[in-house]
């Protein structure tokens, strides 16, 4: 399952695209950094570490696209 990249923070709303910096628990809430750090990195909804979300450097499709030429090829 493809983890879900929201794309504005949870608490204030800012922008979390897929390239810029934002902050994750286990159940994919999302916080700007700001707001992270002033929660002390605890999600306010679970009470879950926040951890840096990884970011993208390709998109879905690609990597889906490599995925089946690597199955129908053996590349």
């Amino acid at each position: 399952m493809m983890m879900k990249m929201k794309k504005h923070c949870q608490q204030c709303q800012a922008k979390t695209d897929e390239a810029d910096l934002a902050f994750i628990c286990s159940f994919e809430c999302t916080f700007c950094s700001t707001c992270a750090d002033h929660q002390d990195f605890i999600c306010p909804n679970c009470n879950g570490e926040l951890l840096q979300r990884p970011r993208r450097t390709r998109t879905p499709l690609d990597v889906s696209l490599t995925q089946m030429k690597r199955k129908l090829f053996g590349k």
